[in-house]
């Protein structure tokens, strides 16, 4: 996700000055319309960047209907082309008329403040100071105390987080042109092709793979100012990786949503998970539901998110007991809990005491800042912390 701060790119006849050029500018929103909903695969991709070469990139109009009679699947995917179009790029550019010169500037949704209309083009290099401020703002205000509106524009801001994963060793093996072990079959079969001759030594590597991620969303009461945020950014960790991730609701129960998360349209996922999940605003057995967990093979070797505030109505016993199991089974054991936010926050809970001395990573999930850290920490872009009791 960009930094908040506006990109302004020159587009002239195939030409791009400091900022980027036309193609990545181009093919970076139909990457967020495909972050929204809409059905801009990479073929229709290809099509939007045919067409806008026999029309005027630099005409806001041309760009406009290019891309959405290439990009658009049906009628259900025009609001959100328009919506993102307008975030994508300026307000002078977002409308379907002339634009004069050859300068349009280009603007990333970070940039857009909340509660307010669309960004003011002004030609400038940067942002409004106000702007990105506003954002930064919003970027680390607790979901909890936001108006509805905000609320909605975190959430959409979630949509477009890119969920990158740590990459993993796998056991198969790819072709390497640059060293590595000998690949006895591949060799042979080219001193077959060759009658018999000797042919080069063909080598091998193992391939990467993203790393599991499993992550558990606490959906009791406790956590109901929280929970609807926690579960958008499953869904961005899901459409990033579908193959590579798991998802499980936790209130009285855990409850697999992993199906009802890849829906493309953030907002069918949350209708869907709300028909999944029986036990909305009830109470937490997090070590029956860690305990449920550890008897599916999805935990092995994974990263396991457990995102939840810590307040166990079971034994606190069983759930240190169980994380104990947990802790020698996955690869890292992160614990999101919305409150370690606040400065004044001790983690008293008989639960988060008992869970704390298994926990890799301790960290908030009160912001958009702090999803984004989290994804961060996924993607391995922060090292591996051992002993979460020492975080709190």
């Amino acid at each position: 996700m960009a930094d908040g701060v506006a990109v302004t790119g020159r587009i002239r006849d195939g030409r791009s000055g400091d900022g980027p050029g036309p193609v990545a500018v181009l093919a970076g929103f139909a990457r967020a319309l495909r972050a929204a909903g809409v059905a801009a695969d990479h073929h229709r991709t290809r099509n939007f960047l045919a067409a806008l070469g026999h029309l005027d990139a630099a005409d806001g109009r041309d760009v406009y209907w290019a891309g959405r009679l290439t990009l658009c699947a049906g009628p259900d995917d025009l609001p959100r082309y328009d919506r993102c179009f307008a975030a994508y790029f300026s307000a002078s550019f977002a409308a379907p008329r002339r634009v004069r010169g050859t300068t349009v500037s280009v603007t990333r949704p970070v940039a857009a403040p909340y509660g307010a209309g669309e960004p003011e083009t002004s030609g400038e290099p940067h942002a409004p100071a106000a702007t990105a401020s506003e954002a930064e703002v919003l970027r680390h205000r607790d979901v909890a105390r936001m108006s509805e509106a905000e609320r909605r524009e975190v959430h959409r801001l979630l949509a477009l987080l890119r969920g990158a994963r740590q990459p993993r060793r796998s056991r198969r093996y790819r072709p390497s042109s640059h060293g590595g072990a000998a690949d006895a079959r591949r060799t042979v079969r080219e001193i077959l092709r060759h009658g018999g001759e000797p042919a080069r030594l063909r080598r091998r590597v193992r391939g990467t793979r993203p790393r599991r991620v499993v992550m558990v969303v606490d959906v009791s009461g406790s956590m109901a100012a929280y929970a609807d945020t926690l579960l958008r950014l499953a869904h961005a960790l899901v459409r990033a990786e579908p193959r590579a991730t798991e998802v499980f609701s936790a209130g009285t129960r855990l409850t697999r949503i992993t199906p009802a998360l890849r829906h493309r349209d953030p907002g069918l996922a949350m209708d869907a998970c709300s028909a999944a999940i029986p036990d909305w605003s009830g109470g937490t057995r997090l070590g029956e539901e860690v305990r449920a967990l550890l008897r599916l093979p999805d935990a092995r070797g994974a990263i396991v998110v457990i995102a939840s505030d810590g307040w166990e109505r079971g034994p606190a016993d069983l759930l240190g007991a169980q994380m104990a199991r947990l802790s020698r089974l996955a690869r890292r054991v992160v614990w999101v809990n919305p409150h370690k936010g606040d400065p004044a926050y001790r983690p008293m809970t008989a639960g988060i005491r008992a869970a704390l001395p298994y926990v890799t990573d301790f960290v908030a999930g009160h912001s958009l800042a702090a999803c984004e850290e989290l994804a961060a920490l996924l993607a391995g872009d922060r090292p591996v912390r051992r002993g979460g009791a020492e975080d709190a």
